[in-house]
């Protein structure tokens, strides 16, 4: 799996340009990612795939750990995903928003080297 980084420019009427990422799988499917801090709250994801990701000093990234979120993921997150990715050196979380279900997340998980149960 890695991390391919895509070129965004100012948003309309000179408005930040949103930080999109995406990763490709094993499969050799791309996944577009939004890109934020990994907060010791989570942001509402909702239905996605998050995946913790840590910089080296080159800025490449490196996935850290991967997991499918549902309609209420925070506690899960905030339980002990987040602190062990974070414990592993994570400091961004890339949210994938984009798979239609919960089957869909799981296959996304699976491809890019995750648990997909």
């Amino acid at each position: 799996m890695r991390e391919e980084r895509l070129r965004t420019t100012l948003g309309l009427r000179g408005t930040p340009a949103l930080p999109l990422s995406a990763w490709r799988g094993q499969s050799g499917r791309r996944y577009v990612v939004g890109i934020h801090a990994l907060d010791p709250d989570p942001i509402e994801v909702g239905d996605a795939v998050v995946i913790a990701v840590r910089r080296d000093r080159d800025g490449v990234a490196e996935l850290v750990a991967v997991a499918a979120a549902g309609e209420s993921p925070r506690e899960r997150l905030q339980r002990g995903w987040m602190n062990q990715a974070r414990a592993r050196g994570a400091t961004e979380m890339h949210v994938h928003r984009l798979a239609e279900d919960a089957a869909a997340r799981r296959a996304v998980v699976a491809d890019l080297g995750g648990a997909a149960g």
